[in-house]
């Protein structure tokens, strides 16, 4: 079983995902690192009006993006980008060789942060 390796930032809380986003600043990773519910229900009021979908508050549950979490957002559980990064066993994309790929170009334009994090952690390789 791969073990999952995250890069740490300055700041120990600075979990980095797969594709670039920050676990710490994530409001589901927040939502159920402090058992919020009520960060769970307003998280889930917010992206389903953000991103056209429905969310329930119950599924604003999330570890990050180790497989040895049952807690995985419901998206992250299909993430080609997770499933990627897994699939080839580095600890983020900015690992990876093939970086940054179509699926991340793609997913940039709607998280140019991540982009920042991917890079500086690249250039830090």
């Amino acid at each position: 079983m791969l073990e999952w390796i995250f890069i740490i930032g300055d700041v120990m809380s600075d979990m980095t995902a797969c594709c670039g986003i920050l676990c710490s600043k994530c409001d589901a990773f927040i939502a159920t690192s402090s058992d919020d519910d009520a960060k769970r229900a307003k998280t889930a009021e917010l992206w389903s009006k953000q991103y056209g979908m429905a969310v329930k508050p119950e599924e604003i549950n999330c570890d990050g993006c180790r497989p040895d979490s049952s807690r995985l957002f419901s998206h992250c559980q299909v993430c080609e980008i997770r499933k990627c990064a897994r699939d080839k066993a580095v600890a983020n994309c900015a690992h990876c060789d093939d970086y940054a790929c179509e699926k991340l170009e793609g997913f940039f334009k709607m998280v140019p942060d991540a982009r920042e994090k991917l890079d500086t952690i690249k250039s830090s390789l």
